[in-house]
Parts: structure tokens; C-alpha cells; sequence
């Protein structure tokens, strides 16, 4: 066997693992049976997507839909929407301070600061919603969602870092050293060439930093006290002892749905600009 023929096959193993439980969940999110089968059909329907807006009468009438709770999954995924609107912010801001800081600043202490400001990427999400919980209580803060910000937030801010600083790796040093020689500010030197730069790579840090939010399960299950968000209460549905209910399935599929829609926008949008700028 050529080793070509060993590696299509190794990456055509490698995409069926990757992508069959995502092909067979959306299969099932339409399959009319309780806990979700793929072998076991009992018919289509599109009732676990239409659970979020159905009439009270027609939930009642359901012995599945019925016993989920939907007010409070909608106030849990509301819960992670807040969650992610300050989370980003601040992962941003964290984050643009900590690349511009370890790429302009030129010192022996680099190294250090530069494993100081990853740690909390690769530490376990259970010491980072653990070590929040104790933090803050200690200051007097009960857990909630203001503790899932901050817990959250120590490592998120790692991921702008990345991409900001190799953005500004890129850039050409001379042109903000050129416009302190003409009497710029710092500030102005920032605002007017390092900023501009830098907008695509905040853009693509703004969409990681959500989406980590969103789907960060770990750190915000330990941090979150009483409160609730959209992936904890997907686990503890999922935690079900009779199985899990579709509606879960369905929710993954619409997920992958608008990922998929944003990624296709995304590349046609890059393609008009490539064809503009040629």
C-alpha cells in the first residue's frame, strides 16, 4: 500500500469519526421517539424544534415536551447571552493589552509574562470555577453570573491574545515609530494606525471569545452557584436517567446549521473582496 493510499485512508477514518455522530444526531432530531434513535423509527416530525414555540396546549399534549421546563431553558440561554456580553468585552480589552504589552515590550521577563497570561487556557475548568467561587465569596460576592464573567473571563482573554499578537506581528514597527517621530501621541499612534490594523483580527477574537462563552461548561458549572446557563442546563438535561430528550438534538442541529451559514457567508464574503481587490 502507498503511503498516499495510507493517508486518504487515515483522513477519510479521521472525518467518519468527526462527523458521524453529527450526521446522526441531526437524523434523529427528526425522528418522532423519546430518548433520540436512529435505529428505531417511529416516523418524521419536526415537533423538537418547534418546542420553543408551540401553543401551551399543544405541550401539555405531549408526554416528553411536557415535562421539559421551557422558561426556564429560554432564561438559561438568556442567562448565557448576558454571560457573553460582558465576558467578550472584557476578553478583548484583556486580551489587547496582553499582545500589545508582549510585542512591543522588549524584556528579559517576556518569557515569564507570557506563560503567566496562557496558565489560565491550560488550566483545568475546574480550578478556574472553583477558584473564582472561593475568591469572590471571600470578598462577599454570592455566586451567579457575575462569577461564570469572571472565571470565564481568565481564560477566554487568552484566545484575543493569540490573534492580536499575531496580528501585530505583522505589522511594520516603522510606521507607528514614523508618526512619533513626526509628534503623534502614543494614543493617537494607537487610534489611528495600530487599532485600524488590528479590526480583523478583533472581529475573528470577538467570534472565538462568544463562542468559548457560550459553550464553556467546566469552569462555569463550578462558578455558577445558582444560576444556570445554556450548556449547564443542556447537561443536566442530558444527565437524564431515562435518556435525553430530542429537543437537545435539535438544538445541536440548529447550531451547526447557523455555523455552517455563517462559515459559507463568511468565505463568500472573502472571495468578492479577493475578486475586488484584483
Amino acid at each position: 500500500m502507498s503511503s498516499q493510499r495510507l493517508l486518504n485512508l487515515y483522513t477519510a477514518a479521521f472525518l467518519a469519526f468527526m462527523f458521524t455522530p453529527l450526521v446522526l444526531m441531526i437524523i434523529s432530531s427528526f425522528n418522532d421517539i423519546s430518548p433520540p434513535s436512529v435505529t428505531e423509527w417511529h416516523g418524521l416530525t419536526g415537533k423538537w424544534y418547534a418546542f420553543f414555540w408551540m401553543d401551551q396546549e399543544q405541550l401539555r399534549a405531549d408526554p416528553v415536551l411536557r415535562a421539559l421546563d421551557r422558561e426556564r431553558f429560554t432564561a438559561c440561554f438568556g442567562n448565557s447571552l448576558k454571560v457573553a456580553g460582558a465576558v467578550v468585552p472584557l476578553s478583548l480589552l484583556l486580551g489587547l493589552a496582553g499582545a500589545v504589552f508582549l510585542t512591543r515590550w522588549q524584556a528579559r521577563a517576556n518569557g515569564l509574562l507570557w506563560w503567566v497570561l496562557l496558565s489560565p487556557m491550560l488550566a483545568p475548568g475546574i480550578v478556574l470555577g472553583l477558584s473564582a467561587l472561593v475568591f469572590w465569596g471571600r470578598l462577599g460576592v454570592n455566586a451567579g453570573l457575575f462569577t461564570i464573567i469572571m472565571a470565564q473571563t481568565t481564560f477566554v482573554a487568552g484566545y484575543p491574545m493569540l490573534i492580536l499578537m499575531a496580528r501585530l506581528q505583522r505589522q511594520p514597527v516603522e510606521l507607528e515609530e514614523a508618526a512619533l517621530d513626526l509628534g503623534a501621541t502614543p494614543l493617537r499612534v494607537f487610534r489611528r494606525i495600530t487599532l485600524p490594523f488590528l479590526f480583523p483580527a478583533l472581529a475573528s477574537a470577538a467570534v472565538i471569545a462568544f463562542l468559548a462563552s457560550m459553550e464553556n461548561y467546566n469552569t462555569t458549572m463550578f462558578a455558577k452557584g445558582g444560576a444556570c446557563t445554556f450548556a449547564t442546563e443542556i447537561g443536566a438535561m442530558a444527565r437524564n436517567p431515562n435518556g435525553h430528550p430530542p429537543v437537545i438534538n435539535a438544538v445541536g442541529t440548529v447550531i451547526i446549521a447557523l455555523t455552517v451559514a455563517a462559515t459559507l457567508v463568511h468565505t463568500l464574503l472573502r472571495r468578492r473582496e479577493m475578486r475586488q481587490g484584483s
